[in-house]
């Protein structure tokens, strides 16, 4: 009901978008692609805030399967590589362990894909995203990290914890500049903690950010 009464309105704003488009032609075309590009960010917030909301009742982490991580991390890879070549960046997986988790996929998918556009918007031109997927040992009998590298500007030490937190931008001109919202962290955050798992962020000397996910191995 709440997903209906959110994006009805969009559904019509773009159709009116479209009339708009035929019956000026050219004459209002600068116009009317500025408002589509708003459009588009606020249909993504709204998807954005209802999975927030989803994650934080655990209703998607009910039905839970285990799953290939090595698999999904190539999926979202994939996707994010052909994205990337768009704005003349790269999305390489350079490491890749067999690790499997029990998980929800959808859930799971959204979290590290997340991270990975993170990393497309935020890593320099002509610089290639690096993903590795590697099994680890611990107490709990081990855990699968999934490391995502850009070669961006970093983010200031006293804010890495807090880009984690709904709504928080560490650069806020940036976010606004590549579309943020200030929730996809936030999300990872969440999906992360529903699967006993966490999520940090460190910054790499000679620049650059890591983003490290971390969750229980299904053995």
């Amino acid at each position: 009901m709440i997903s209906r009464e959110l994006r009805s309105p969009l559904a019509r704003l773009r159709v009116a978008l479209e009339l708009a488009r035929q019956r000026c032609g050219g004459v209002a075309g600068g116009a009317l692609e500025i408002i589509e590009d708003e459009a588009q960010q606020l249909d993504t917030l709204i998807g954005q805030l209802l999975a927030l909301t989803r994650f934080e009742s655990g209703d998607d982490a009910k039905v839970r399967e285990t799953v290939e991580l090595s698999g999904l991390v190539e999926e979202v890879a994939a996707g994010a590589d052909f994205e990337a070549q768009g704005i003349n960046r790269e999305v390489r997986i350079v490491a890749s362990d067999d690790c499997r988790a029990l998980c929800s996929v959808e859930l799971l998918r959204s979290a590290v894909e997340n991270v990975v556009r993170n990393a497309v918007h935020y890593t320099a031109e002509r610089t290639t995203v690096e993903i590795s997927l590697r099994c680890a040992p611990n107490d709990a009998g081990g855990e699968a990290i999934i490391s995502v590298r850009d070669y961006g500007a970093g983010v200031a030490e006293v804010e890495l914890e807090r880009i984690f937190q709904p709504f928080y931008r560490a650069g806020d001109a940036r976010d606004r500049q590549t579309g943020g919202t200030g929730l996809g962290l936030a999300i990872t955050e969440r999906a992360m903690r529903l699967h006993h798992g966490s999520v940090t962020a460190r910054n790499v000397t000679g620049g650059g950010l890591i983003v490290e996910l971390r969750l229980p191995l299904h053995l």
